[in-house]
């Protein structure tokens, strides 16, 4: 097993590996670049829905995504995301997190990995953007970085930029029973990291709406002016897909984004997230 950089700011392919039958010190090692290079790819892989599943398990468990007519029908923890039609009926969830967010930021204990399976690739599009979190909080100038110190955003499922149900950049729609499983929750906007300890921006983009006792409009200049800075070009790898390909990235250093696809153009793939440790 061998890592190459996928970029000088941070990404990192494993090679020769397959990771459904990793040893206790092939994860470890592997765990351990994950959260060195914030997003770990392994190329054509060849997992079933249980393997995927259990290779997920040894990061923590899994989080069932609140969207659950579209949970894989075998394995609930597993999420569809798919544009195929099958007989006049949806296959799975189409044009998800097409804009910059984190994904559960908008939950108490939110996502510590999120882990895509490539089952299917369109002839054009279906990248995954990344913006590095870590590396934007470094880029602030201190005087904002004082002013971001306890800063708590308030955080709910949607799109603060798209809240119209018929765009394609909106937050994937709730039914009404799911919207009551979704409530207002805190989360600092410059946050340590639950594992490197080091601090980035955290979900400037996507589910923050308010910020917590600061005017309305206010707050909402501050996040809109810190979503600018963190998905600067320079802060960015895009990533392309190939059959089989898992990539698994740091929701606490990141912010990601999915590229929209043609709806004619297939593409499926299976998502598993898994969440961070409860505090005590």
């Amino acid at each position: 097993m061998e890592f190459r950089k996928l970029s000088d700011g941070f990404g990192v392919e494993v090679l020769d590996v397959n990771l459904y039958s990793l040893s206790t010190d092939e994860f470890e090692q592997l765990h351990k670049n994950f959260y060195q290079h914030q997003v770990l790819v392994a190329r054509a892989q060849k997992l079933t829905a249980p393997q995927f599943l259990q290779f997920a398990r040894r990061f923590g468990p899994p989080e069932p995504h609140v969207i659950d007519q579209f949970h894989h029908p075998q394995h609930p923890d597993m999420l569809v995301l798919s544009n195929v039609v099958k007989d006049g009926k949806p296959t799975g969830l189409a044009d998800a997190g097409t804009y910059f967010h984190t994904d559960y930021s908008y939950l108490e204990v939110p996502a510590r990995a999120t882990m895509l399976y490539s089952i299917q690739v369109p002839k054009k599009g279906g990248d995954t953007l990344f913006a590095n979190q870590y590396a934007a909080y470094d880029g602030l100038p201190s005087e904002t970085k004082s002013r971001l110190h306890g800063l708590v955003a308030l955080h709910h499922y949607g799109n603060r930029d798209d809240l119209d149900k018929g765009s394609r950049t909106v937050a994937s729609v709730l039914t009404g029973d799911q919207e009551k499983k979704v409530n207002w929750v805190r989360h600092l906007i410059a946050r340590p990291h639950p594992v490197t300890g080091r601090t980035a921006l955290y979900s400037v983009s996507g589910s923050s709406f308010r910020v917590e006792g600061v005017p309305e409009a206010e707050g909402a200049a501050l996040l809109d002016e810190l979503k600018s800075h963190a998905t600067q070009e320079k802060y960015r790898l895009r990533l392309k897909y190939g059959v089989g390909d898992v990539v698994i990235w740091d929701n606490a250093s990141l912010l990601h984004s999915a590229t929209l696809t043609d709806p004619q153009d297939p593409r499926t793939l299976w998502r598993i997230t898994v969440k961070e440790e409860r505090k005590p």
